[in-house]
């Protein structure tokens, strides 16, 4: 029998347990029953009415309904009152930015303590001061989203703060630090982006900061990292980013100092010099170390050795020599090391095979030699491996990598190192992206990349199901590509190969009809072979295809109609080949397209009006063909190259509009923009530029042209255009490069072109232009080969003085006869410094 004493017990117990059930069922039905406070409704909708909303996410922001429902909205889930704003864009969702003016009725919002507007588009806005009284904030983001101006020092006033992120507002001013100073509750600071260069005292300002966890300083012209005055103390620093910056000492040893708090520590892309300080091994905590991007020099100090809670390290491009030390087999939590891009000798330590979570090693571009170490086999956990542009040779035993289950991304290109032919398996692991380009003629291709051996000729291999990547350019492979597409698949065999390049090879033969078996394909890149025969019509089968690259090979006929199923084109190069007929009118309605590369082929006919609908295009290279006709008048349609794309303003935008990236790939352009080839990559993005030379275009250039306010490159030289240079040309503020030499244009040069402050290319010759050349420091900075040629032209930098009106008589004057033009090719040449004398006898005529 229960004692007495029990008895009570459970009884209090199970009083408890109902007390607790009745009060939450309780609580649930408040929530359940919970609504919206009518004034901080009224509140949000006069917030709402004051922005833009081009994509109508706040379609949920109504009078009819609950506002604690609405998208962003968070609740008290007692009171009812609003506590969370989060209206930040989606980071897959670009394009649905909000902007307009921030309304002073968040005040009524008395109970909010969280705001995110970060990744919208308030450009032109400035930080409302009135974002000081709201007291009982503690979480501010309005990081990427353009706001410029001063951050107000109301700010200061936040005295519950803990996360602010200002980050990444490129027009954004700082001014006086002052107002951080009072901010003792703030854990997370971010001011990425933001001006700091003339501010001495930041590092006593923020280091004073008691509670100061995170400090993101990325990209804010700081040059100093030692305190003006007194001590740096960060008594809580966990995290320090000052990547970007124009650091230029050594790393100073008040950063050791952080020894028992500091968990990650960024300084990539500064000029930080000397050796990489022993120092660093005190900071016993720290779990990231990037350095990345320095001019660091020396060998590696044995003692990163001893930083055992070391994740991630990275080193790379930097000029550090020496061995690799096998004390970093000691970090056995490192799962990136990046020691890329340095100087580096003598082999790749055995002992790395005890880094067992190691999943990115990358020693490219360094002097290493020797071969391949087993021990890399039981690296179970690598997913990427970079051995390329090393002094590695011998084979690559594949047996080593039975192991490597995870490994979705190999790079060996350029070394010595080759695979054994005989193997008796096949996709050992997951392989995603094989890049082995530049690796010779005869490469031997392993089994998970191919299903039949490569002959020593170095013929095309075939892809496992698994490789999304595949990118072996720069080889001697030689040999027929259709076989690689339309051999047939055996079994249930789904192909995922997104990016192809297999460019700069010795391909030949024609390209098959077979594509409907690629339909993954979103990057192909067939460029500089010796491919031939005509574009297949079955090439329509590639609908998320973003980047076609076919130039310099010798295709021949006209564009596939079909192509037009290719809606997501945005960069499409089929320059160098010999296709012809007229320029097909479906091309100017791929909204995506960014850059139409379709120089020297034989395109005849004109070009369609319809092309000012490309609102994206940023490259326009039609040179060298046989189009006809005028240069269309809605050329300020063209808002990429009239400047109103907001790049500057919003670059994540732009960035996801021109991402030809996959993982860690990106297309290249050969480009003629100042008489020179020059391939773009990295920069490609900043490119505007419009080329239409050597062509039999006539009629005048439109005055619309003018308003390009962001074209970089203007090329309408070899033509038949006559009329005047328009008189606005000057408004091209950014134009560096303009070439109308060879047309039979007249009049006046527009004093407007001395406006042009970035040029520094300019060929006019051989027109029929007259009168002085505008004075100005820009105009008469040019050689006299800008403006040979026009006879009635004088004043400086020609020889015939204006007030005697001399004409310019030099050899090599022209009357232009239909279809005689020079060869300006040596102009290009001269304009350089020191350019030949003899040019005007190298000068030669060529019909069109």
């Amino acid at each position: 029998m229960a004692s007495p004493y029990a008895t009570q017990s459970l009884l209090l117990i199970l009083f408890i347990i109902l007390t607790t059930f009745l009060h939450f069922s309780l609580c649930m039905v408040k929530r359940l029953n919970m609504t919206c406070n009518e004034k901080e409704r009224n509140a949000l909708l006069s917030f709402k009415h004051g922005l833009s909303d081009p994509s109508n996410r706040l379609s949920s922001w109504s009078n009819e309904k609950d506002c604690c429902r609405w998208l962003g909205v968070r609740c008290d889930n007692i009171t009812g009152r609003v506590v969370g704003l989060n209206l930040s864009t989606p980071l897959n969702s670009p394009y649905m930015e909000l902007s307009g003016e921030i309304s002073p009725s968040l005040l009524e919002l008395e109970s909010l303590i969280s705001l995110d507007l970060s990744l919208n588009y308030f450009v032109h806005t400035q930080i409302p001061s009135f974002f000081g009284s709201m007291k009982g904030l503690r979480y501010l983001d309005r990081s990427l989203s353009g706001f410029m101006g001063l951050i107000p020092y109301q700010l200061g006033n936040l005295s519950n703060l803990q996360h602010l992120n200002l980050g990444y507002n490129y027009a954004l001013q700082v001014g006086n630090l002052n107002w951080i100073s009072t901010l003792s509750s703030l854990q997370y600071l971010d001011l990425s982006s933001t001006d700091l260069h003339k501010e001495l005292d930041w590092i006593q300002v923020f280091g004073a900061l008691p509670s100061l966890s995170e400090l993101h300083l990325e990209n804010c012209q700081i040059d100093n990292l030692s305190p003006s005055k007194g001590k740096a103390n960060f008594t809580n620093l966990q995290v320090l980013d000052l990547s970007n910056n124009n650091l230029n000492q050594g790393i100073l040893s008040w950063i050791s100092n952080l020894s028992r708090t500091l968990v990650q520590l960024d300084l990539r892309s500064n000029f930080l010099q000397g050796e990489v300080p022993e120092m660093l091994s005190r900071i016993q905590n720290l779990q990231s170390l990037v350095l990345q991007g320095n001019q660091l020099n020396g060998e590696l100090p044995d003692s990163l050795g001893k930083l055992e809670h070391l994740e991630v390290l990275d080193l790379s491009n930097n000029t550090i020599t020496g061995p690799i030390p096998s004390s970093l087999a000691n970090l056995s939590s490192l799962r990136t090391l990046n020691l890329g891009h340095n100087q580096l000798n003598g082999t790749i330590p055995k002992s790395f095979g005890y880094l067992k979570n190691l999943q990115v090693l990358n020693l490219a571009s360094n002097s290493l030699t020797g071969g391949i170490p087993e021990s890399l086999g039981i690296l179970s956990n690598l997913v990427t491996l970079d051995l390329s542009s090393n002094l590695l040779e011998g084979p690559m035993n594949e047996l080593n990598f039975l192991k490597l289950s995870k490994l979705k991304e190999l790079r060996m290109s350029s070394t010595e190192l080759f695979f054994s032919v005989n193997s008796s398996w096949v996709t050992p692991f997951q392989l995603e992206y094989a890049l082995m380009s530049s690796c010779g003629v005869g490469s031997k291709f392993p089994t998970w990349l191919k299903r039949q051996s490569c002959s020593n000729q170095g013929l095309l291999p075939s892809v496992s199901a698994n490789v999304e990547v595949l990118n072996i350019a720069n080889n001697s492979i030689s040999g027929p590509i259709s076989p690689f597409f339309c051999e047939r698949m055996n079994g249930n065999y789904t192909n995922k190969l997104a990016v192809l390049d297999v460019s700069n090879n010795r391909l030949s033969g024609d390209l098959g009809q077979c594509w409907m078996n690629w339909q993954a394909l979103m990057h192909l890149n067939l460029g500089t072979n010796k491919l031939s025969g005509e574009i297949p019509n079955s090439i329509g089968y590639l609908s998320g295809l973003e980047s076609l690259l076919l130039d310099d090979n010798a295709f021949s006929g006209s564009v596939p109609w079909t192509m037009q199923n290719c809606s997501m084109l945005k960069f499409i190069d089929m320059g160098d080949n010999q296709l012809s007929d007229t320029l097909p009118a479906w091309i100017w309605e791929m909204q995506p397209l960014m850059v139409l590369r379709l120089r020297s082929n034989k395109f005849k006919g004109s070009i369609n009006q319809n092309m000012c609908q490309l609102s994206s295009l940023i490259v326009l290279d039609l040179a060298n063909n046989s189009l006809s006709g005028t240069i269309p008048n809605c050329l300020d349609s063209l808002k990429a190259m009239a400047g109103e794309d907001d790049f500057y303003a919003n670059p994540l935008k732009y960035y996801y509009g021109f991402d030809f990236n996959y993982d860690n790939y990106k297309e290249s352009l050969v480009l003629v923009p100042k008489g020179d080839e020059l391939e773009y990559r990295d920069n490609l993005i900043l490119v505007r530029m419009i080329d239409l030379s050597s062509n039999k275009l006539s009629g005048a250039i439109p005055t619309e042209l003018s308003k390009l306010s962001a074209l970089r490159f203007l090329n309408l030289s070899r033509n038949y255009l006559s009329g005047e240079i328009p008189k606005d040309m000057g408004k091209m503020k950014l134009l560096e490069s303009l070439d109308l030499s060879l047309n039979q244009i007249m009049g006046e040069i527009p004093q407007s072109l001395s406006d042009l402050s970035f040029l520094s290319f300019l060929n006019l010759s051989y027109n029929n232009l007259s009168g002085m050349i505008p004075t100005s420091t820009q105009l008469q900075s040019f050689e006299a080969l800008s403006y040979t040629g026009n006879p009635e032209l004088c004043g400086p930098p020609l020889t015939s003085n204006c007030s005697s009106g001399q004409e310019l008589l030099g050899a090599g004057s022209v009357e232009h006869a239909d279809g005689i033009f020079f060869d300006t090719s040596d102009f290009y040449k001269a304009m350089g410094v020191g350019f030949a004398a003899g040019f005007w006898g190298d000068l030669q005529c060529y019909f069109l």
